[in-house]
């Protein structure tokens, strides 16, 4: 009996004695080589069987695994949207950190290739000036001094620079590897995909902004911030393009061998409720940026109880009720607590019973990590509310969201993994 090290470098003839690659418990079981044998009836020795070739060819899990390296250009496209993901990761807890801080509405003007730095005191002061005119500091800021208004610019200029860095990060080494011919048909969809979510998310960007800069702020209790609505709709593109660039490198880097996609019983529960977690993960985020656009981490914060009461008197006191969902602080942060306590549940229900299945040891890893990250963000959540929403937590909360979603992408995938057998 030969290992997969020497099945790999065997050149000889050889004749194979039949073998599953897949057992009941779906584990790889040892591959089965007999030796070679002689047929003395020619004068040149002649060995009956298969060659190693045709043996790796007629099994794709195998060749996977024999398989010295990827081809480098594959590799290299990987590792390129692996790294554009771990940008755009960095962007959110940078947006996270520039809303919290409340430096968004800082810079009032947009311009595609980035706004010029201030560097001398009267730039400085025809650049405050030009936030003078405008309801934050009308309305909020009319104290603030020039020094402190340099501190909040700085935070919004290096959101918006990074963000202009991914976006060269996507577009030119896209243009580049499509030149070279080194995408296929998916890929080429998948990139498009990801250009054009850049695009649209520094457009939403900016749109966004702009909300935050109109003069509608007029009621006494009104606070000039940005729409809650854009601002969760710049979160979830964000999210969207994040996923998408973490799930393309996972199948560039962790290829799906090119074998039959099958059924395997033990893995249905767990394949659903990975998906489930996948979901929720995303859906509280969104919710969550409800939660930031409507400060209403500051309405109540105690837990488990709001206040006094598990259901607070004024969570439907908007009329229309559906305007509750999306604009009463009280209804946004309630909502918020429940998606944030499903998807707990779903996570630890995850884990248990992944338990019990045939999972490749990398799976096993990841699905603890999904159970131990969602109770690390319920309790980041719970310690952001309980302080007042301090910046340091508040972007660690954000950011515990990131990690959850891409341990859900990644298990999903490696779930998938297991799924292929050879035709």
């Amino acid at each position: 009996m030969l290992g997969m090290t020497n099945l790999c470098r065997y050149s000889q003839l050889v004749r194979v004695a039949p073998t599953k690659l897949l057992g009941s418990n779906s584990r790889l079981v040892s591959r089965q080589l007999m030796t070679p044998i002689r047929n003395n009836n020619h004068k040149q020795n002649i060995f009956k069987g298969f060659q190693i070739q045709n043996i790796l060819k007629s099994n794709p899990i195998i060749l996977r695994f024999c398989s010295s390296s990827q081809p480098k250009r594959s590799k290299l496209v990987g590792y390129w949207l692996l790294g554009c993901s771990g940008m755009v990761f960095t962007a959110v807890v940078l947006g996270g950190v520039t809303r919290l801080t409340e430096s968004g509405l800082s810079m009032v003007t947009w311009k595609l290739l980035g706004e010029k730095l201030p560097r001398t005191d009267e730039e400085w002061e025809t650049e405050f000036k030009k936030y003078q005119q405008y309801p934050e500091y009308i309305y909020k800021n009319n104290s603030l001094t020039l020094s402190e208004f340099k501190w909040i610019w700085y935070m919004e200029y290096a959101h918006r620079t990074w963000g202009r860095l991914i976006g060269a990060s996507v577009f030119i080494p896209a243009a580049v590897f499509w030149a070279k011919g080194w995408f296929d048909k998916a890929m080429k969809i998948r990139v498009s995909a990801y250009c054009a979510l850049v695009a649209a998310q520094g457009l939403m960007g900016w749109y966004m902004v702009k909300s935050g800069l109109e003069d509608r702020f007029q009621g006494p209790s009104d606070v000039p911030r940005v729409s809650q609505y854009r601002l969760a709709a710049h979160l979830s593109l964000a999210f969207i393009l994040y996923s998408g660039l973490l799930a393309g490198a996972l199948r560039v880097l962790r290829p799906f061998p090119k074998g039959a996609l099958v059924r395997i019983k033990e893995l249905g529960a767990v394949t659903g409720l990975a998906h489930a977690v996948k979901a929720m993960a995303f859906f509280t985020a969104v919710s969550g940026a409800f939660v930031a656009g409507l400060d209403a981490g500051l309405v109540y914060n105690s837990f488990p109880k709001m206040g006094d009461n598990w259901i607070p008197d004024d969570i439907l006191s908007f009329a229309p009720t559906v305007r509750n969902f999306t604009e009463n602080p009280t209804t946004v942060q309630f909502d918020h607590r429940v998606l944030g306590t499903s998807t707990l549940i779903a996570a630890t229900t995850l884990w248990l019973l992944a338990r019990g299945r045939p999972l490749s040891p990398v799976a096993r890893k990841v699905v603890n990590g999904v159970g131990a990250m969602a109770w690390l963000q319920v309790c980041l959540g719970i310690m952001t509310l309980v302080h007042y929403v301090p910046t340091p937590l508040g972007a660690s909360h954000q950011a515990g969201s990131l990690v959850l979603l891409s341990l859900a992408i990644w298990l999903t995938h490696e779930i998938k993994l297991l799924k292929y057998i050879p035709k």
